[in-house]
């Protein structure tokens, strides 16, 4: 029994499982950022730059609090439209049972949303008034994909945006030393890849709810493949979402072993994530419908993670085994 508005009831609420693809953007751009800076060369006397560790834990911390603050809003917004009725698929929510009351979760809600703010406001010293405008957008984002995008099969642009591009080169941006801050096509394709991999978890999800969204009206982006050609397309989705940023990822690990002359010795890292992705899909396939598609839910919250330390392991490897 889980006691209303208890801190339990919060902690479910607040979906901590999520927070590692919210973490995973923010480790990659570090490690971007330490490759970028062991390789510049030293200015005259000055000494080899190094990624600035202040304004990457507030970005740690912003995309934590801002994961959060997503996750409650969609919890009181889809209980109010009546989405999490007893027909549900997914994990149980805290306005639906009751844990958490709608004024309460509201309140949650302002509170997340000033305190993502408040840690995000800093920033502004170490990458200009610009960072203001990416907060209101990130803020923006996590009421709008609940009320209004996810419902037009936009979701999966937001998470492309929002949990690889937006965080990936902005973190990276502010990390870097003065003199330093640029975004190279690099960290630009680092930052979709990361994207793609962490939309993995949103197809599952969409694939587990997707006869509940169409009765709902939601025209989710699986919906919407399925009801144009069949399930195969969504799998295949599923499937080419984690292979195609493991190409870039490769691909860049290459490029830079030719043009830097780093290590390759890290680069069969990526096999562990392509076997564990494999494995996922293979267990989408097979299940197919109903509640047992939140175990595929949880591994691949689980590969997205893994995949987060293998890229920071093998850029950061990459230069260090060269040291």
């Amino acid at each position: 029994m889980i006691a209303t508005n208890s801190i339990k009831a919060w902690f479910l609420a607040a979906r901590p499982k999520t927070l590692s693809a919210a973490a995973v953007p923010v480790l990659i751009a570090i490690a971007l950022a330490m490759r970028d800076c062991y390789l510049m060369e030293t200015v005259g006397d000055a000494a080899q730059p190094h990624i600035l560790h202040i304004p990457a834990l507030l970005c740690l911390l912003f995309a934590w609090v801002m994961q959060i603050d997503s996750n409650f809003v969609n919890d009181y917004f889809d209980f109010k439209r009546g989405n999490d009725d007893e027909t549900r698929l997914g994990p149980k929510r805290a306005c639906a049972e009751g844990w958490i009351t709608e004024r309460a979760m509201k309140t949650g809600i302002i509170v997340t949303t000033l305190l993502g703010c408040a840690i995000g406001l800093p920033l502004v010293i170490y990458g200009g008034m610009a960072m203001i405008w990416v907060g209101v957008a990130c803020v923006a984002f996590c009421f709008l994909y609940t009320t209004t995008f996810s419902y037009h099969g936009m979701g999966d642009i937001l998470v492309l945006l929002f949990f690889g591009i937006v965080p990936v080169c902005c973190t990276y941006y502010v990390i870097m030393p003065e003199g330093y801050k640029t975004v190279s096509t690099e960290v630009v394709m680092a930052a979709i890849a990361c994207g793609l991999v962490v939309d993995t978890l949103l197809v599952v999800n969409n694939f587990r709810d997707r006869d509940n969204d169409r009765e709902a009206g939601k025209r989710t982006l699986i919906v919407k493949l399925i009801d144009r050609w069949d399930e195969k397309s969504a799998l295949w989705l599923y499937l080419l979402l984690g292979y195609v940023p493991l190409a870039i990822m490769m691909g860049m690990g290459i490029h830079d072993a030719v043009v830097r002359d780093t290590s390759t010795f890290a680069l069969p890292l990526y096999a562990v994530y392509a076997a564990m992705h494999h494995t996922t899909y293979r267990q989408l396939k097979a299940i197919n419908h109903g509640r047992e598609l939140n175990r595929v839910l949880g591994s691949t919250a689980r590969n997205i993670f893994i995949y987060g330390q293998i890229v920071f392991l093998t850029i950061v490897l990459g230069f260090a085994l060269e040291i």
